[in-house]
């Protein structure tokens, strides 16, 4: 019987697992670029002093769902979308390059430009403009501005915002929401990717996330109802271990 037990409280627990990770994607149906986490199931060989007789499987999240967000128009000029594939370099306070989808851009207190709270890179690196001045952005992501007060004619160009091409198995989505490169896209490409010129992108739009909340809240029921069937299981086989035990004492 514990072999039962045990193998149903391992499904249980992985049911639990499955049901955070869908509960994550719910929460950020309304997060700017999000890109749901897909869970898959890896066998673990049980490790002993024995004869491995039992493989138990355990969550994982290698992937993400790749697929195109809903795209608003919010007619911000710093708002911006990029096509599939394509990413935003951002630089970690290690100094090292992070890559989001989500194109809200702000603007901080010395006139850095910076997403979800870290510095937004150019093909030069740190994005800054003059303070109260007007930005606007070009398909080809050349960032120009004009002061406040000064002739239109005097617009000028302060930066290119930094457009890098990945595709989804030479990144990886880290513990602080953002994409890193794979340990084996560093080694091909180097830690450091160039801007790539090819790339185009929108102003005046946001994408969206990618998570579906009806297909969302389905996966919640599914997961739930299967942590009760594996709960049941082991408190079938806990009844049954209780009337062998019975029956055992009797003769």
């Amino acid at each position: 019987m514990d072999r039962v037990i045990y193998t149903a409280m391992s499904a249980a627990s992985q049911a639990l697992n499955q049901q955070a990770i869908t509960s994550h994607n719910l929460a950020n149906v309304s997060t700017t670029g999000f890109r749901a986490q897909l869970a898959t199931m890896k066998a673990v060989p049980i490790q002993g002093n024995s004869m491995a007789t039992r493989t138990l499987v355990t969550t994982t999240t290698p992937q993400f769902d790749n697929t195109m967000g809903t795209l608003n128009y919010t007619g911000r000029e710093l708002d911006i979308a990029l096509a599939q594939d394509h990413w935003l370099a951002i630089q970690l306070p290690d100094g090292n390059e992070a890559y989001t989808r989500n194109g809200a851009i702000q603007v901080d207190e010395n006139g850095t430009l910076t997403v979800q709270g870290y510095p937004l890179l150019g093909d030069s690196g740190v994005l800054t403009i003059p303070l109260q001045a007007e930005v606007s952005i070009s398909t080809d992501g050349t960032l120009s501005s004009l002061g406040a007060g000064d002739d239109p004619t005097t617009i000028a160009q302060v930066g290119k915002i930094k457009r890098v091409a990945l595709q989804p198995n030479e990144i990886v989505r880290g513990d602080d929401g953002l994409f890193h490169l794979t340990a084996q896209t560093k080694n091909q490409r180097g830690t450091t990717l160039p801007d790539n010129p090819n790339t185009k992108l929108m102003s005046g739009v946001l994408e969206g996330s990618n998570v579906n909340p009806v297909s969302a809240m389905v996966d919640l029921i599914s997961h739930s109802r299967k942590f009760e069937m594996q709960m049941k299981s082991i408190m079938t086989a806990d009844e049954n271990a209780q009337k062998a035990n019975q029956i055992l004492s009797l003769t």
